[in-house]
């Protein structure tokens, strides 16, 4: 008689076999020995960091792009279209925060390298969409993948870099997203000539592939991670509505109308939902994100200025090109090469602003930055024609982001808990989603109010009073900014990870 119990005592268990690879995926990979052991082994976890922040700028910048072929190709409304944009945006500010929440007790490396991949995928269904509806629900699952990324980013800069170089790694990464951000127009409109909107989603492919392996090699594995508890999902639950119907008000307020009963309904919705979710979170004891970082004054300041400087910033990305094909008669081309001063300049004096900040502190930049940018922004709307001065200005513009940005952003990180970092991190880039749709509402708005689907003389005018409109967004979120404590940064990060 066979000894079938035997043979099921040898035989390999399938299950436990399964939960020792379902494990493996959860644990981060060790760096090479070689690159852990290199004095210098911080400045390339940044350079992988850096590449996906390019990508992610370059991603969101290239799609608007295609946005008008995407129109065509499916014999769509222009109120469709924008879904494309709108549902990465949506998907993206309202996930972040969580995901940040997780990688505090996952581990940072984990959930970037898997961010990569997913980020890598998405974008090859993209490509592959047979329909406009597909392809808005890929572009959510893309913006998945970001927030993967965008929300692990800082944390993992904040974590690995020393405290003395903390705002010069800032300020590269930041130089990384302009130059995406610069690079994305004129990309896209080469990747369309050459083989049509699908390859802008293609192209992410290899260079996604890349970055997760750079990930793996180049990123150590994480440290000063929370306890794993429960996930807030009840919070979630709440929160994502919030930002959805907060996000599509600000988006169609100006095409639908203000006043309309839906735009008013969603703005309700969005306040009640937010209320409730402050409610929920304050007495949940391990909820998704920690209200408690909001008592910083260094932290609650940098994130409310870093909306208005998002918000000017988009602003100006959405206005110039109106002001250029309307105002001034200038091509498609011609606006989009000479826009690209602004990120060029924000993209160079991001890193330097960021050393400097290591040193000084914020305060005096980030006041400064945006001192800058309001001046600018005042000169540019006193002038009546397009010159070399006006391109001197979007530079200026450009300079004074970069002044304020990189040391804002190091700023909000260093008053955050080291454990609470990819929840910080989280909070920073939702902050940029949500100043990327007010920006674009705000300008659209105030640009049609002043006449600017007028003719030339119309749209000049409009021009004026938005850029004066957003001088004074600038001027306020300089005021904000004057508001933080003036502690050196370097320090401040020091008591932060002790």
């Amino acid at each position: 008689m066979t000894d079938h119990a035997g043979d099921r005592k040898n035989a390999p268990d399938t299950s436990r076999l399964w939960t020792l690879a379902w494990d493996r995926l959860l644990v981060e990979p060790r760096r090479p020995q070689a690159i852990r052991e290199r004095p210098d082994a911080h400045w390339y976890a940044v350079a992988a960091v850096c590449v996906g922040a390019f990508m992610g700028q370059l991603d969101a910048s290239i799609v608007t792009v295609a946005l008008p072929t995407l129109q065509r190709t499916f014999d769509a409304s222009v109120g469709a279209v924008t879904w494309v944009g709108l549902a990465y945006l949506l998907v993206l500010v309202a996930t972040v925060t969580a995901v940040g929440r997780f990688a505090d007790m996952w581990g940072r490396k984990l959930l970037y390298v898997y961010g990569f991949l997913l980020f890598t995928v998405a974008s090859a269904l993209c490509g592959l969409a047979p329909s406009l509806v597909a392809l808005c629900g890929f572009r959510g699952l893309q913006a998945v993948g970001a927030a993967m990324l965008q929300a692990n980013s800082l944390a993992i800069i904040v974590l690995v870099v020393p405290g003395r170089a903390l705002g010069k790694a800032i300020g590269m990464q930041g130089a990384a997203q302009a130059l995406g951000l610069a690079m994305g127009p004129t990309v896209g409109g080469l990747l369309l000539a050459a083989g049509g909107w699908r390859l802008i989603f293609f192209v992410n492919v290899p260079f996604g592939f890349l970055g997760a392996l750079a990930a793996v090699l180049l990123v150590p594995r994480s440290k000063n991670l929370m306890e794993r508890v429960r996930f807030d999902w009840t919070g979630l639950a709440i929160f994502f509505p919030a930002v959805a119907a907060l996000l599509s008000a600000i988006t169609f307020g100006a095409s639908i109308g203000w006043g309309t009963t839906v735009i008013v309904f969603l703005f309700v919705a969005a306040a009640v939902l937010t209320a409730v979710f402050v409610w929920h979170e304050r007495r949940d004891g391990d909820p998704m994100l920690d209200l408690g970082l909001f008592r910083s004054t260094q932290f609650s300041t940098g994130i409310l200025s870093g909306v208005g400087s998002y918000l000017v910033m988009f602003g100006v990305l959405l206005l110039v090109p109106f002001y250029f094909e309307r105002g001034l008669g200038f091509g498609t081309a011609r606006s989009g090469l000479e826009l690209m001063a602004m990120p060029l300049a924000f993209g160079i004096v991001a890193p330097m602003a960021g050393r400097l900040a290591d040193r000084i502190g914020a305060r005096p930049l980030t006041v400064g930055g945006m001192v800058i940018v309001a001046a600018a922004l005042i000169l540019m709307g006193a002038l009546t024609t397009g010159t070399v001065g006006f391109l001197l200005l979007l530079a200026a513009l450009g300079v004074g982001m970069g002044l304020f940005t990189s040391p804002n952003n190091a700023s909000i990180m260093g008053a955050a808990p080291p454990q609470q970092a990819g929840m910080a991190s989280g909070v920073l880039n939702m902050t940029r989603g949500t100043g990327t749709a007010l920006g674009l509402a705000v300008t659209g708005t105030v640009f049609v109010a002043a006449g600017g689907d007028g003719g030339t003389l119309a749209a000049r005018h409009a021009f004026s009073i938005t850029s004066y409109v957003l001088a004074a967004i600038s001027v306020a979120a300089a005021l904000i900014s004057a508001v933080r404590p003036s502690s050196e940064l370097a320090d401040a990060m020091r008591s932060s990870l002790e």
